[in-house]
């Protein structure tokens, strides 16, 4: 329509009148209408541009901007992949270096096994300062009225008692008190010397060469390695459980006798309203009786066993008080002076014989 009236005024401009033919007209109205409809045509596109509509120019960037961001997305990708193969080859290294170090560990190991002076972990697992305990000799006196002993567990030794400390020390403490704390507490020994000796492994262990049980003999051996350190103290319940089980068949004809006696005797069955609702009781309360039982008959058991074994402990410490040997003290010169008054005695002896002889001889 705006090309149509764009036309007419035109014609009325060239004076060209209305009530003209229309064959007249109509190539110039074609004409017009061709001309006109070629310029609007030209104009849209400024105008597109003009309201912020896209253009060809504007399609070109945005190709070259997705063809950037799609060369960016592939750097990024490859980056990506390079990392991930150097993660792995750094894992792969570090697995290698801890294999290595590890073979070494053990083979610095069985080497020192052998004697090879290499370092070991137990030597190097400890800080500058905080040496391991060490095994150390021990060293037995004699504690009398006249020459009292320090002891680290009571203060004061008994007079006529064994006192230990390791050798070239005066950290006394009494044989007996050392050999109960061991057996009722063992984690308090080692700190009565502040952890520097290892007590336990080198005084009372069969594999040491300074152990003191290599003087007990064997009452010591039965005592102190079969029944306290057996499958620790898995012997020493054993034969406490056979032994109460012996017991109760030996003694069964008089316990059936008495358990005979009680269920048919009047005072029994006068309590009928008693322990008549226990027998006639459901299910759970019978096992809740049966565990109050069998609770009490370990309990039972179980004071017995510590008993026995503080009887057996007793027994273990009057042992090494006879059996462990002196190596300072005046007990000692004077059980050497009265050796050596023996041996005196003896040659004086064996003299007098010679010179008889010699006697009778002329």
């Amino acid at each position: 329509m705006a090309a149509l009236a764009i036309a007419i005024s035109i014609e009325r401009s060239s004076g060209i009148s209305p009530h003209s033919s229309w064959r007249r007209r109509r190539p110039l109205l074609c004409k017009s209408i061709g001309n006109n409809v070629a310029s609007i045509t030209d104009e849209i596109p400024s105008l597109i541009k003009l309201r912020g509509g896209s253009t060809m120019s504007g399609d070109g960037d945005i190709d070259e901007e997705d063809d950037d961001y799609d060369e960016e997305e592939e750097r990024r990708k490859l980056q990506q992949k390079e990392q991930e193969e150097f993660e792995k080859l750094c894992k792969y290294r570090t697995e290698q270096q801890l294999l290595y170090q590890l073979r070494s560990t053990y083979l610095s190991e069985m080497l020192a096994l052998r004697g090879v002076p290499l370092p070991t972990i137990v030597s190097v697992a400890t800080a500058d300062g905080d040496k391991p305990p060490e095994k150390v000799d021990w060293d037995c006196a004699m504690c009398t009225e006249d020459d009292p002993k320090s002891c680290l567990y009571s203060f004061d030794a008994e007079p006529n008692t064994k006192v230990v400390a390791p050798v070239g020390t005066d950290q006394w403490i009494s044989l007996s008190a050392l050999n109960r704390l061991r057996r009722t507490d063992p984690t308090k020994v080692e700190p009565m010397w502040h952890s520097r000796y290892s007590i336990l492994r080198s005084w009372f262990s069969d594999e040491s060469e300074f152990s003191m049980l290599q003087h007990v003999g064997v009452k010591g051996f039965v005592i102190s390695s079969v029944l306290l350190d057996g499958g620790n103290g898995l012997v020493l319940r054993s034969l406490l459980i056979m032994t109460v089980m012996s017991a109760i068949i030996t003694l069964m004809p008089l316990l059936e006798f008495i358990v005979q006696r009680i269920i048919v005797s009047a005072p029994f069955w006068a309590q009928w309203q008693t322990w008549g609702r226990i027998v006639r009781a459901g299910f759970p309360l019978k096992l809740l009786i049966g565990q109050l039982a069998w609770k009490g008959v370990a309990t039972a058991f179980t004071k017995l066993e510590n008993d026995v074994r503080e009887y057996i402990v007793d027994m273990e410490c009057e042992m090494l008080e006879e059996s462990v040997p002196l190596t300072v003290g005046d007990v000692l010169l004077e059980g050497e002076e009265d050796a050596d008054d023996e041996n005196g005695e003896e040659d004086s002896y064996d003299e007098y014989d010679d010179e008889e002889d010699d006697d009778d001889y002329y």
